[in-house]
């Protein structure tokens, strides 16, 4: 018996003009054609004197089977799918099968992935260029997602500005999750941010609509309809959906002359050996300015987590110095920096913010802290303080001049957990726990200094 093949094929949108040569190639080799009954039609032509296997919109998994089990029979078998076979497609569930039943590349059933122009791709092009910056893709099907899970990744990337291609995005069944993906996207972007809805791109029933965020809900979208959402900087001009790459953050103009401050070749002076300088800048301008930005400030202008922004200051020397702020990263063990470091502060001042923004300030005595377990607790007859102490990852010590001497903890992703500060009185430290503090950061710069 001869050696059985599959081929996964990805075809592209459907007509033969926007096949790849190998897409082609590949249909006309095979022995067996199986496919969803509109993607069979798409390649109709190149069918005849071929097995052809049609399946329904919810039989993926028989149709990886028929695959397996036709190409077990020594037939060159093209599981056939528009765009892209491995974006939203069959190669992910045929090699779920696959390996399932024992196969391995090895087997005498070879296996080749054939790309093809995604979807995303496809619609991209008869609006514009939405896409020639960071993007994403999310599927809105929750069929086989728990929405809660498709829901962070709506937060996550409309958060982080990216171009956003939704698939999937409405059924006759699911009408409300086009309605919830909005909802979550407004939080993040303007009303007037540009969509593009495209339904059945470069085919016969081909529909183009171009439209506000606030309006794509009430538009007519179907399971043959991609989204794209545009990003802070995707604007229309002359109908077209465009996504500036970033020329405009390094010339004057397209071709115009570079920026002062920037270099042709190299990253941004904002890029990623440049940012923390930036932060340093931003806090010296600012004291120029005779004000001192607060640290929630500088976070909350770079859109950079709290540990980010803290490790950029600590960054500082005489020659690039965070105007008034000096930093050090904390090398000893943190919960023996609260319990038996801060004991000797005395009372002092423990700033807890909520994930909504809510701000907690207690006065209390640092030596009250308890650990227990995987909390550390203060707890009296005014106030519970309970701080999940698994959740600390690094901390910082920061001073703001004579005015601020503080210790700031962080979680693995640099987000603020919690930080407590001396108290003043009249203007002044105590003397003693001012002492100590100084002690105890100096013991930080010695420990991070090489042997």
């Amino acid at each position: 018996m001869s050696k059985g093949k599959i081929l996964l094929v990805g075809f592209g949108p459907g007509a033969k003009e926007h096949m790849s040569g190998r897409a082609i190639a590949a249909i006309d080799e095979a022995d067996v054609v199986i496919g969803y009954t509109t993607y069979i039609k798409l390649v109709q032509d190149q069918l005849e004197g071929k097995e052809v296997v049609k399946k329904g919109m919810t039989e993926e998994i028989d149709r990886c089977i028929e695959a397996y089990e036709q190409a077990q029979q020594g037939k060159v078998v093209a599981l056939i799918s528009s765009g892209d076979i491995g974006v939203y497609g069959m190669a992910g569930p045929t090699y779920e099968v696959l390996l399932k039943s024992g196969w391995t590349p090895d087997s005498d059933i070879e296996v080749e992935v054939v790309p093809g122009s995604t979807a995303l791709s496809a619609c991209a092009s008869l609006v514009g260029a939405p896409l020639t910056h960071d993007f994403c893709s999310i599927s809105l099907s929750d069929l086989l997602t728990p929405w809660p899970v498709i829901s962070r990744r709506l937060e996550a990337a409309a958060r982080s500005d990216f171009v956003l291609a939704l698939y999937n995005p409405k059924s006759g069944r699911r009408t409300g999750q086009i309605v919830e993906a909005q909802r979550i996207l407004l939080q993040h972007r303007k009303p007037e941010t540009p969509v593009a809805i495209v339904k059945s791109a470069y085919r016969e029933a081909q529909n183009i609509q171009i439209v506000r965020l606030d309006e794509m809900k009430d538009c007519k979208i179907g399971m043959l309809t991609t989204v794209l959402v545009g990003n802070s900087s995707t604007f229309l001009e002359q109908g077209l959906m465009i996504t500036p790459r970033g020329y405009a953050n390094k010339y004057s103009s397209i071709t115009g002359e570079i920026k002062e401050g920037e270099k042709r070749g190299r990253s941004l002076s904002m890029g990623l050996d440049g940012w923390q300088e930036c932060v340093r800048e931003y806090l010296r301008d600012g004291l120029q300015q005779g004000r001192t930005p607060s640290l929630r400030e500088v976070t909350n202008y770079f859109d950079m987590p709290r540990g980010q922004i803290l490790s950029a200051i600590a960054a500082g020397n005489e020659e690039d110095s965070a105007g008034e702020f000096s930093a050090v990263a904390v090398n000893d063990d943190l919960l023996k920096l609260v319990q038996d470091d801060a004991s000797e502060w005395g009372r002092v001042r423990v700033v807890v913010r909520s994930e909504g923004d809510a701000v907690t300030e207690l006065m209390l005595n640092a030596g009250d802290f308890k650990s227990r377990g995987e909390w550390l607790n203060i707890e009296n007859a005014h106030f519970h303080l309970h701080i999940h102490w698994r959740n600390v990852a690094a901390a910082w010590m920061l001073k703001r001049g004579n005015s601020l001497c503080s210790v700031h903890f962080v979680d693995a992703t640099g987000d603020a957990v919690f930080n407590l500060s001396l108290i003043r009185s009249e203007g002044e430290f105590d003397t003693a726990a001012l002492k100590h503090y100084q002690q105890v950061w100096q013991r930080q710069v010695n420990n991070a200094q090489p042997s």
